[in-house]
């Protein structure tokens, strides 16, 4: 059965087990070579979608090299040379820091989907069949309620599970000072804040904690990949949106494919990973993993986004998690993070 699925950006108007790996090569050896430079969790995901653009006229021969890691990490290795002629990150600052260096064109957002191509939401993973009744933010902040989210000073995906906290209570109505007791009662309750988000998985799959913060793809994926576990999507969550941009080196080719990706073919092959599509009109066949196969795409209650709640990346970065570097102030997360001693866990 398929499912038209509409597009994420457009609801809001109203993310694990796959290995990590650098420099593979997929597809032929002859013909043009595209260099892909991405987040991890991108890996698996990839696949159908190369071997699709491969069967158009534009990547018609073509074969791909890849790198996979942390956003932030792989984003800096490409300031310092490694190759790249299409990037997909976990963040827009990531993308933005090559804006910087000259190496991505300052208008890499002027398109149809704003520089978007996969989406995602903020959930909650939990143990199989949710024994301690977790449905809300507000459940998970309750005393004896054990947390692992990745860490906001390293993390990517931490950093949309932090934010979508924070929009729980200013989104609600409530102020900021509600939503610094709410993150300081979260982080209180959080018992590990691995580096990353695949390790926060392992954490959790490994037995720790009660619930996990965590990417809805990424839930879907473990869930694929054999973990025992459930999620939940919560009445309120936020848009979580991955960022794509061709570098300024890239040929026509990389610039084709880059437009694939957001394609309704490959938007359909991303769902099947567990990613929202980020155009209209996706027909999405069942998806193994999500709590309904067959409407494996639930529209919230409220589902925020970065530039509605916080003005965009651009302003948030600095606002939330600034390194007070530079004579320039604390992050308001960063300084929680002190103040409740989480900020050099792992």
């Amino acid at each position: 059965m398929k499912k038209t699925i509409k597009a994420a950006v457009a609801a809001a108007a109203t993310g694990v087990l796959a290995l990590t790996g650098c420099s593979t090569s997929n597809g032929s050896d002859s013909g043009e070579t595209i260099s892909l430079n991405a987040f991890s969790v991108m890996e698996a995901a990839n696949e159908p979608v190369f071997e699709d653009f491969k069967g158009t006229d534009d990547g018609d021969g073509v074969s791909f090299t890849t790198s996979y890691g942390a956003s932030g990490d792989q984003s800096r290795a490409v300031v310092s040379g490694a190759d790249a002629d299409v990037v997909h990150y976990s963040l827009e600052t990531d993308v933005t820091r090559l804006v910087g260096e000259g190496l991505v064109a300052e208008d890499w957002k002027d398109n149809a989907t704003k520089g978007i191509a996969t989406s995602s939401v903020v959930v909650f993973v939990v143990r199989k069949g949710n024994p301690d009744g977790i449905e809300t933010w507000d459940d998970i902040v309750k005393p004896g309620v054990e947390i692992i989210t990745p860490n906001p000073g390293s993390s990517g995906s931490a950093r949309w599970n932090i934010l979508a906290a924070w929009a729980h209570i200013t989104g609600n109505g409530g102020s900021e000072d509600e939503a610094r007791a709410f993150v300081t009662q979260l982080l209180d309750n959080t018992i590990a804040l691995p580096g990353s988000g695949r390790e926060a998985t392992t954490a959790f799959t490994d037995g720790s904690g009660d619930v996990l913060l965590s990417y809805e793809n990424e839930a879907i994926l473990a869930k694929q990949s054999g973990a025992d576990i459930d999620y939940v999507v919560p009445p309120d969550t936020l848009l979580i949106e991955n960022p794509a941009a061709v570098t300024k080196d890239a040929d026509d080719t990389a610039q084709a494919f880059l437009e694939f990706m957001t394609s309704p073919e490959a938007q359909a092959d991303y769902a099947q990973s567990g990613f929202r599509p980020v155009v209209d009109g996706v027909e999405v066949d069942e998806v193994e993993g999500a709590n309904d196969p067959a409407d494996p795409f639930p529209t919230p209650e409220k589902l925020f986004t970065l530039d509605t709640e916080f003005n965009g990346w651009g302003e948030a970065a600095d606002k939330f998690f600034g390194d007070g570097e530079d004579g320039n102030p604390l992050g308001i997360i960063t300084e929680l993070q002190q103040q409740t001693g989480t900020a050099d866990e792992e």
